[in-house]
């Protein structure tokens, strides 16, 4: 009998990543109808398996990003992407020791705020689906959350970032990226349901 082949690294390194994502999205009461069709279509990726975390899947992975309010809920975050140069909300891939999908979310806005202490809601406030380059062309399908930074921080750019700014809701930057503008009502709309917290 052929011994079956090993297992691939995604398969290990993405499991727990992976089972949270499930858990999470099919429990999950999406926040427009745009976002219900992209948190189905993100389901139907991960049936795929572990590998739907990683960014070498090609037809697309999850990614998780973040809408940082200030501690006052008046005033957003936003990086100028160096590669997109566009005003976008914080976040990126999910990486190999990531536990869940707000861990994940949590540290990409850590290492690209500069800001320590930052508290999430573990609810997702939207999953967006768009094309990018990855691997020559795939999908990120990619699953947001609310951040709220604590009083008097102080944002530090990363290398990924051009520039960071805080702006009022109703007067965020040009250009902005495709999707921004639609996280501020949900993002705000969680400050005000409960305090956030760590990410488990």
């Amino acid at each position: 009998m052929p011994e079956a082949p090993p297992t691939t690294a995604p398969a290990t390194t993405y499991a727990a990543l992976h089972a949270d994502a499930t858990t999470l999205l099919a429990g999950w009461t999406p926040t427009s109808p745009a976002a219900a069709v992209a948190r189905d279509r993100t389901l139907a990726l991960l049936t795929a398996g572990p590998v739907a975390m990683s960014r070498e899947h090609r037809p697309g992975h999850v990614t998780a990003s973040v809408l940082v309010l200030d501690a006052t809920g008046t005033q957003v975050l936003l990086c100028l992407h160096g590669k997109l140069h566009r005003w976008v909300q914080l976040g990126g891939h999910c990486e190999p020791g990531d536990r869940t999908l707000a861990g994940a979310a949590l540290r990409e806005a850590t290492e690209e705020s500069g800001i320590a202490g930052l508290r999430i809601d573990p609810v997702p406030i939207d999953v967006d689906i768009h094309p990018v380059g990855c691997q020559g062309g795939s999908l990120h399908h990619d699953v947001r959350f609310a951040v709220v930074a604590p009083a008097g921080a102080v944002e530090r750019v990363s290398d990924e970032s051009a520039a960071l700014g805080w702006f009022p809701p109703d007067r965020l930057p040009e250009p902005l990226a495709d999707g921004t503008v639609q996280l501020v009502a949900p993002a705000r709309a969680a400050l005000r349901r409960s305090p956030l917290r760590p990410a488990p």
